[in-house]
């Protein structure tokens, strides 16, 4: 009895030992994380102002020297941090010249193409750094044509024109920036018969609607001389070294073979003001455009054409192999430091990138500055945390893209996801996509998070009261840096932002001052609604012993789609049986993994955990981290390999737009063009590749072989 009653009492003792001086639990850290404590509006402000006094394109002094303060603000958190760099493929405008004949009668008009200093402007003294207005790796050359008005350029937009009778060959076609991607403007242009194309700014979408509407500085909008510059390669990373890293001595392709490659344009381009669009609209006859083509309340009649005006196009690159840095930062884990949770932002600006890209560098620097701060009181993570600051994103998400080729197969075996933030704010309102598995994760985060425009309100409460359509997007589009880790060796992923578009992206007036009167003006956005959710996450997937993904949800999305798919050409003879079945065994998996979690969590009960709880925890963790990749495939999507996930991709028609299981709407799409029972056939086999890989999914999350 004496024995029973003193192990009673040393089991009770040490217990006691145990609760009292053991650390605080994690969650005691992700609150303090997220509290006003350790969030430093003053910091942000810095970060932001340093980071574009100067504009800094990617390859430039500049952005090496704005790599350098990335570096050192993360080495003074304690975080150990390095460069990785990369010679890629970088172009830079060396001329270019637009002249308008408006007719025959009428003398030339020539645009001077600069985007115009505003009153007080604070950057006026560096703003011959701006690099002259062009699209990245545009092709070089002179074309002289009349010129036809194509409303936003997408594919149905040159239907409307066929219908309408209007002949777009050996034309220079003038299009409206705002619903497709520039570089798909510019393919569309070449594959309608086009020999160059102009892309403008117009006031309708970005310049207030005209009328007695302001632009910056007065206002939000973009002043008429404002430029969208910007990139047309549909590639992702240096398209000198495609599927593979650019590292000191590799093998390049040579400059024709890229241009061969289908990725770069054809004909020449060039991205042009509101002012100067309008003025080439003003010299366009023709058929009067459809009402949902014209422009603001006081903008001319928008017609079609041909001509008469003619415009004289020139456009010359120079193509240059740049030294591009990644700065990375890593914070071990403690338990399994062979598990990475990663988070990332691109540095390098068009011009001084307040909003796109240096916001969210703002913000990592924010979530490594309260890092920090935990590791003082005491908080180690699980996992290992990197953190990325990515070169080059704008012109190929090639920073990001280099990196990945480099470390795939590690980056395949142990990332356990990547979490994005491109344009941490440019307005009110929260916005985030991310691959199903991480819908409550995200859900639950913004509950955590107060509001920063309503202090009654969490994040999620705003969240769900301002969305009409799903409350979380996809990230098929090739948009920003999450598309190597996803869309090319199936890492689940997540982006995150506050605000939507703004007006003045891509120009020379997105700098700090337009940040602080119109996106932020105190900056509390930055803190509370991108860097508390965005470490917050992050915390949770690097902290928490099981990986908070569910991949029920996965499994209600695919049905959705499939059935979406199937209704689509359910007189096609196209069985979606087999699709079916692989969704209703991922399902299957889904719950039982579920349950799984559940019996290991009460099998614990109140005491420490037993060492061989430790392995199965470990092998649950790794079938939820891996089921994503079984998503991929080795070949990826016909005629577009780079890309191995069959779920999400992006549009074949618009990169920055995405569709669900790309290869079965790539192939639905070519088959009702050519209506030809070998096409259909072709949507089967698409149908059936896909059933294979949501089945070896639900294989992965099941853990036995057959």
């Amino acid at each position: 009895m004496l024995k029973t009653t003193g192990a009673t009492f040393l089991a009770i003792a040490t217990s006691f030992f145990i609760l009292l001086f053991s650390p605080p639990p994690k969650s005691y850290y992700h609150s303090l994380f997220i509290s006003s404590s350790l969030s430093d509006n003053a910091s942000i402000s810095h970060h932001l102002r340093t980071l574009t006094r100067r504009p800094h394109v990617a390859g430039s002094q500049a952005n090496a020297e704005a790599a350098s303060y990335v570096l050192s603000t993360l080495s003074a958190c304690n975080i150990k941090a390095h460069i990785v760099s990369y010679d890629v493929l970088l172009t830079y405008p060396d001329s270019r010249s637009l002249t308008l004949t408006p007719s025959p009668s009428e003398p030339p008009i020539t645009f001077d193409l600069k985007q115009e200093i505003y009153e007080g402007d604070p950057y006026a003294d560096v703003a011959d750094e701006v690099l002259p207005t062009n699209h990245a790796y545009a092709k070089s050359g002179s074309v002289v044509g009349p010129v036809v008005y194509v409303n936003y350029g997408r594919v149905e937009d040159y239907g409307t024109l066929k219908e309408m009778g209007v002949n777009v060959t050996g034309t220079v076609v003038l299009a409206r920036y705002g619903e497709i991607y520039r570089g798909d403007i510019v393919m569309n242009a070449f594959e309608a018969g086009a020999i160059g194309a102009l892309v403008y700014t117009d006031r309708k979408d970005y310049g207030g609607g005209g009328g007695d509407a302001k632009w910056f500085p007065d206002d939000k909008w973009m002043p008429p001389s404002g430029v969208q510059v910007g990139t047309v390669y549909n590639g992702s990373g240096d398209p000198t070294t495609p599927g593979w890293a650019s590292s000191e001595g590799c093998e390049r392709v040579s400059i024709e073979e890229v241009e061969s490659s289908g990725d770069v344009p054809l004909i020449p381009s060039m991205p042009i003001s509101g002012a100067d669009g309008e003025t080439i609209l003003r010299s366009i006859g023709g058929q009067i455009a459809k009402d949902n083509w014209q422009g603001s309340i006081d903008a001319p009649t928008y017609r079609v054409g041909p001509g008469p005006g003619v415009v004289n196009l020139e456009y010359n690159g120079k193509q240059v192999i740049a030294t591009i840095q990644n700065v990375m930062g890593v914070i071990e884990g403690v338990e399994e430091p062979d598990r990475f949770v990663i988070l990332g932002n691109h540095r390098d600006a068009w011009t001084f990138g307040a909003v796109d890209p240096n916001s969210g560098t703002a913000a990592l620097l924010e979530v490594a500055q309260r890092l920090q701060k935990l590791q003082r009181s005491g908080w180690k993570p699980r996992r290992t945390i990197i953190l990325c600051n990515w070169d080059a994103e704008e012109y190929g998400l090639t920073g990001s893209t280099e990196w990945v080729e480099e470390n795939r197969d590690l980056l395949a075996s142990r990332a356990v996801a990547y979490l994005n933030v491109d344009c941490a704010v440019s307005g009110a309102g929260f916005h985030a996509s991310g691959t199903p598995q991480l819908d409550d994760l995200l859900k639950q985060a913004a509950q955590q998070v107060q509001d920063p425009d309503n202090s009654s309100q969490t994040i999620y409460e705003q969240w769900i009261q301002s969305t009409e359509s799903s409350l979380i997007g996809r990230l098929g589009g090739a948009g920003s840096d999450y598309a190597a880790f996803l869309l090319h060796i199936g890492v689940p992923a997540a982006d995150m932002r506050f605000g939507a578009g703004y007006p003045v992206y891509h120009s020379m007036y997105d700098d700090y001052t337009w940040m602080e009167k119109f996106g932020d003006p105190i900056f509390h956005r930055n803190v509370a609604a991108v860097a508390s959710v965005w470490g917050l996450v992050a915390l949770r997937l690097a902290d928490e012993e099981f990986l908070p993904f569910n991949y029920h949800s996965y499994a209600l999305e695919l049905q959705k789609r499939a059935e979406d798919l199937e209704n689509d050409i359910s007189d096609k003879g196209i069985t979606f049986s087999p699709l079916f079945k692989s969704i209703e065994e991922l399902s299957k998996a889904a719950r039982k993994i579920n349950n799984q979690k559940k019996e290991i969590k009460e099998a614990k009960g109140w005491t420490s955990m037993r060492r061989n709880d430790h392995v199965k925890v470990r092998e649950l963790n790794d079938r939820l981290m891996m089921a994503e990749r079984a998503f991929t495939d080795r070949d990826g999507l016909l005629r577009r390999p780079w890309y191995k996930h069959l779920i999400y991709a992006p549009s074949r028609n618009n990169d920055y737009g995405y569709t669900s299981f790309p290869g079965i709407d790539d192939a639905i799409e070519n088959a009702k063009n050519l209506n030809t029972a070998e096409s259909w056939h072709v949507v089967q086999h698409e149908v059936w590749r896909v059933a294979r890989a949501v089945k070896h999914a639900s294989l992965v999350l099941d853990g036995k072989l057959t």
